[in-house]
């Protein structure tokens, strides 16, 4: 696929969490990762205002297990209360994902150089990312590194067809929706033979709004052109 990457991305322990329950109390990962959190780990991996992430599939590599923990998590009126966390344990994942242009942005228009910003996603990637890498939460460390998505063995290979009922599947922001609402996008997944195949954000017809909310400005003051960056590691000997 045209400005792809695909990466296995894996860790010691997960948390992907509902974003409309899980303030405070107790918190349950969902048992897959949903499309939201993939694309945070895209955008960890490289993001500009410039472009925008588009997730196209998961695989789950390993069997899905969990293991709770008690927490003493910080309370929002101050000092520490008792909770307990129930995590994914040792998940792994391929990731196959693209970019395209934000068409939303027209004042990034000077930064769209297809063949730049596919060049710096791939090394990024191969430096393991450009930022902090997390697995649902920060308290969930992960690592990534190219791989050729479904090339290793997977524990669901030839398991058919699982549904994992309603749930959600990302949050709409105005960069990238035009409106000027913070939405959220539910949907229900069914994963075959290990694989979750994303349907695009736009075509999602379960979508209710959040709040208000104006997107962030972004020009050529306060971003650095992909022409400029990519420049920059030319001179660093980056590969």
């Amino acid at each position: 696929m045209r400005n792809a990457i695909e990466f296995r991305v894996y860790g010691d322990y997960a948390l992907f969490t509902d974003p409309l329950t899980k303030l405070g109390g107790e918190k349950l990962t969902y048992s897959v990762p949903t499309y939201q959190a993939l694309k945070g780990i895209v955008e960890s991996i490289y993001w500009k205002p410039t472009i925008t992430m588009v997730v196209d599939k998961v695989r789950v590599l390993n069997a899905i297990r969990m293991e709770s923990k008690g927490i003493r998590p910080i309370e929002y009126g101050g000092g520490n209360t008792l909770a307990n966390y129930t995590y994914l344990k040792d998940p792994c994942y391929e990731v196959q994902a693209h970019f395209i242009f934000n068409l939303h942005r027209p004042e990034m228009e000077y930064d769209r150089n297809e063949n730049k910003h596919h060049n710096i996603l791939k090394r990024s990637l191969l430096a393991g990312g450009r930022r902090d890498i997390f697995l649902g939460t920060r308290e969930c460390q992960a690592y990534v590194e190219p791989c050729v998505f479904g090339e290793a063995p997977g524990f669901y290979d030839s398991y058919g067809d699982i549904h994992l009922g309603n749930m959600v599947h990302g949050i709409n922001y105005p960069d990238e929706t035009g409106r000027n609402h913070l939405e959220v996008r539910l949907w229900n997944p069914v994963m075959k033979d290990g694989v979750i195949e994303f349907i695009p954000p736009e075509i999602c017809t379960q979508v209710r709004i959040i709040a208000d909310m104006q997107p962030k400005q972004f020009d050529e003051n306060n971003v650095q052109s992909a022409d400029e960056l990519f420049a920059e590691w030319e001179g660093w000997g980056m590969k």
